[in-house]
C-alpha cells in the first residue's frame, strides 16, 4: 500500500499596522495559528506601517514589490492577509503577487467549515461562506475557477466553482430558511426549560481556553479536546449536580477570537446567543497565555455585542497546571478579572478548582431562593422531590403527622409548596 501524503501550503503572513506595532505582532501569530490550524505551513510574515490599508492593494507599491519577490525566493503558494479584503484588493493583490491570496475571514471560514459536524453547524458555515462569496465574487472569480485544494476551497465552494450571484443568492434563501426552523427548534428547546424551572450556564471564551475540557471534566460530556482553535463548533448542554443536590445546565459554546466575521457572528447567532439566554456566563480563560487579557476583552466585547453582559459572570483562570513553576513568569502580573463577580483559578485538565466552582454556581443559584419551613404529610411526597431537584433541603425529620423540611426554593416553584 502507497500513503500519499498531501502536501501543505506554504503561505506568507501579511498585514498593515495602523496603530502599535506589538498589537500587529500579536494579531500575526494568531493568524499563523489559525494557518496552521487550517493545514497550512507559514513560512514567514510581514507587515507595513501606514495610516490606513491602500484600498486597491491593501499594502503599498513598494511593499509589494518586496512581497512578490520573498513569494518567488521562498517558493510560496499563497500570501494571508490579517484584515479581510475587498473584492478588489483581493483581485488586485493577485494579479500583483502571481500567487493565491486570502484574507482572515476566508481562514476562519475554511477552518469552520472542516470542524462543523452538526447539521446546523454545516447551516450556519455554509451561509457564512456564501454571504462572504457573494460579496467577494468578482475577486475571486479566477480564484474560484482553479482546480484543486488549498484554504477557502473546503465547504460548498469546491461543488459550485462557477456559481453566479443568482445561484448563490437563491442558496442563501433556501439557507436562511433551514436556519430559521433551526431558530424555532432552539427557542423550543429553551422554553422547555424554562418551564422546567432549570437554571443554565453557559460557557464562554476565546478559543482554545479550555471550553470543551472544562465541560468534560465537569460532566464526563465526551466533546472533542483539542490543543487548536475552533476543536468544537457545535453546542452541547449536560446537566451538572451541585454539592447540596440541586442541578444546572451547562452549555458550551463556539469560541471567541479577534477579528470574527461579521457573517459568522449572524451565521451562528442561535449557537451564540446560548450565552445571551443563560442565567450564568462561565468565562474561561487560558491563564498560561501571555495574551490573556486582551483576550478577556475580546470575550467582553463578543457578549456586549450579544446583549449577555449583564450576566453573574464567574472567570475560571484555567490551565493553572502549566503555571505550577515557581519564578516561571516573575515578570508577569497576578492576573485578575474586575469585572467578573467570581475569579477561580483551575486546570480543568487535572480537576483542580473544579469543586470551588460547584459551590460559586450554588451560591449563585441560592441567592434569588426562599426559605421554606413546614411540614408535608406522606402523601406530598412528590412537593419533596420538587425541592430536591430545584432547591435545597437544609434539614429535614420524619415526624408522625408528616415530614418537617426546611429549604431553600427558587421563588418560580414556591407558590406550589
Amino acid at each position: 500500500m502507497v500513503e500519499n501524503e498531501q502536501k501543505k501550503e506554504r503561505v506568507i503572513l501579511l498585514a498593515v499596522c495602523t496603530g502599535e506595532e506589538e498589537d500587529t505582532k500579536d494579531s500575526l501569530r494568531e493568524l499563523g495559528a489559525l494557518a496552521e490550524t487550517a493545514g497550512a505551513e507559514v513560512i514567514t510574515s510581514m507587515w507595513q506601517n501606514r495610516q490606513n490599508p491602500d484600498p486597491g492593494t491593501y499594502i503599498g507599491k513598494g511593499k509589494i514589490e518586496e512581497l512578490h519577490g520573498m513569494v518567488e525566493m521562498l517558493e510560496a503558494d499563497a500570501v494571508i492577509c490579517d484584515d479581510e479584503l475587498s473584492p478588489a484588493q483581493m483581485s488586485n493583490l493577485e494579479d500583483e503577487l502571481g500567487c493565491r491570496v486570502c484574507d482572515r475571514t476566508l481562514l476562519i471560514l475554511d477552518i469552520f467549515a472542516g470542524r462543523a459536524q452538526t447539521s446546523e453547524g454545516k447551516i450556519q458555515v455554509e451561509l457564512a461562506q456564501l454571504k462572504y462569496r457573494q460579496a467577494h465574487l468578482v475577486g475571486m472569480r479566477t480564484y474560484l475557477s482553479r482546480l484543486g485544494g488549498g484554504i477557502g476551497t473546503r465547504g460548498p465552494g469546491e461543488k459550485r466553482l462557477e456559481i453566479d450571484r443568482r445561484l448563490i443568492a437563491e442558496r442563501i434563501v433556501t439557507l436562511n430558511r433551514e436556519l430559521k426552523e433551526v431558530r424555532r427548534h432552539r427557542d423550543l428547546i429553551r422554553e422547555g426549560r424554562a418551564k422546567g424551572g432549570r437554571k443554565t450556564a453557559a460557557i464562554v471564551g476565546y478559543t482554545n481556553a479550555g471550553k470543551s475540557t472544562l465541560l468534560n471534566t465537569l460532566t464526563d460530556a465526551g466533546v472533542l479536546e483539542e490543543d487548536g482553535l475552533f476543536a468544537t463548533l457545535d453546542p452541547t448542554t449536560r446537566v451538572l449536580d451541585l454539592p447540596g443536590g440541586s442541578q444546572i445546565l451547562i452549555t458550551d459554546t463556539v469560541g471567541f477570537i479577534r477579528k470574527l466575521p461579521h457573517n459568522l457572528i449572524d451565521a451562528f447567532r442561535s449557537t451564540l446567543e446560548e450565552a445571551a439566554y443563560a442565567d450564568i456566563i462561565i468565562h474561561v480563560a487560558d491563564a498560561s497565555n501571555p495574551e490573556v487579557e486582551k483576550q478577556m476583552e475580546v470575550v467582553y466585547q463578543t457578549l456586549h455585542d450579544l446583549h449577555a453582559d449583564q450576566k453573574p459572570v464567574v472567570t475560571l483562570l484555567n490551565k493553572q497546571d502549566k503555571l505550577a513553576f515557581p519564578g516561571e513568569h516573575p515578570d508577569r502580573p497576578v492576573l485578575h478579572d474586575s469585572r467578573a463577580d467570581y475569579v477561580i483559578p483551575i486546570s480543568a485538565k487535572i480537576g483542580e478548582g473544579l469543586e470551588d466552582l460547584k459551590i460559586v454556581l450554588e451560591k449563585i443559584l441560592l441567592a434569588d431562593q426562599i426559605l421554606v419551613e413546614r411540614i408535608f404529610s406522606y402523601a406530598e411526597g412528590g412537593k419533596l422531590n420538587l425541592i430536591r431537584s430545584r432547591g435545597r433541603i437544609e434539614e429535614e425529620e420524619y415526624l408522625a403527622e408528616g415530614i418537617r423540611v426546611k429549604a431553600l426554593v427558587p421563588q418560580d416553584i414556591y407558590g406550589k409548596l
